[in-house]
Formats: structure tokens, C-alpha cells, sequence
């Protein structure tokens, strides 16, 4: 009988012990949620939801460190902000616009040149072809036309008016 007390004796001592163990661990959770509680506490008396508000001096150093871009000021301001990108893309677009209206006028330009070009050409052609010279040497050399060279002067005709 003695084995058996000793093992009661055994047990209940290990049993004892994690229960001290326990006990033990949830003290330290305990410490453990509290030290977070503290923390949070101290985090949130130190966080505001309100931004700083400006120095009166505006420095390159503000301007540069994009200090003055705080919320409060964009807020007030978003609408300017707005529209300020409404007319860059506007501008923009515009700008696109006008570059191909001019491209497509330099083109129409070139093809207005070559046409008048072409219409100069026809015509200095045509302006050769029709020389008294020509007319004359084209009748000589059609011989069963009717068409001769007057050999009296044209008469002025004057009718009153």
C-alpha cells in the first residue's frame, strides 16, 4: 500500500505544481493585458485626430517638406483641386486636338501646292497649244480643212448707242 500512497503523493505533488503553473501563466497574462492596456491608454492620449496647425511663416522649408499639404488644408481646398485637373486634361486635350488640326492642314497645304502645280503645268500646256503658230501649222497640215488666214484687215463696226 505504500506504492500506491507514494503515488498519490506523486500525482498529487504534479498536480499541484501545474496548477501552480497555471496559475503562474494566467498572473502573467494578466500582467501582459495589462502593460497592453497601459500602452494603448498612453497611445491614444497622444494621438489626435486633429492636425497640427500651421506656423504663420510659410518657409521653404514647409514648402519642400510638404508641411502645409495637411489635411485640414486640402479639405478646404479640394474643389480648386479639382479643378485645377479638369483644365490640366482639358488643356491637354485641346492641345492634342490643335496639333492634329495642324498637321492635317500642312497636309491639305502640300496637296493644294501640287494641284496648283499641276493646274499651272495644264495650263502653260494648253496656253502653247493654242499659239496662232500652232493653230496655223496644225490647219497646214490638215489640208482638207476650211479654215484659212484672212487676207483683209478685220472692220470695226460702230453702232450707236
Amino acid at each position: 500500500m505504500r506504492k500506491n500512497d507514494d503515488i498519490e503523493l506523486k500525482i498529487e505533488d504534479t498536480t499541484s505544481e501545474a496548477i501552480q503553473e497555471e496559475e503562474r501563466s494566467r498572473d502573467e497574462a494578466a500582467e501582459m493585458r495589462e502593460q497592453a492596456r497601459k500602452a494603448i491608454q498612453m497611445i491614444k492620449e497622444t494621438v489626435r485626430e486633429e492636425d497640427p496647425k500651421l506656423t504663420p511663416t510659410l518657409t521653404l522649408r514647409t514648402i519642400l517638406g510638404g508641411d502645409f499639404l495637411t489635411a485640414d488644408m486640402v479639405r478646404r481646398n479640394i474643389w480648386l483641386f479639382v479643378l485645377m485637373v479638369i483644365f490640366t486634361i482639358v488643356y491637354v486635350a485641346v492641345r492634342y486636338q490643335c496639333q492634329q488640326d495642324m498637321i492635317a492642314i500642312d497636309k491639305l497645304e502640300k496637296e493644294l501646292l501640287d494641284a496648283k502645280y499641276k493646274a499651272l503645268s495644264s495650263s502653260s500646256t494648253l496656253t502653247e497649244k493654242c499659239r496662232e503658230s500652232h493653230v496655223l501649222h496644225a490647219l497646214k497640215q490638215n489640208k482638207d480643212s476650211l479654215l484659212h488666214i484672212a487676207d483683209q484687215p478685220p472692220y470695226i463696226i460702230n453702232v450707236p448707242e
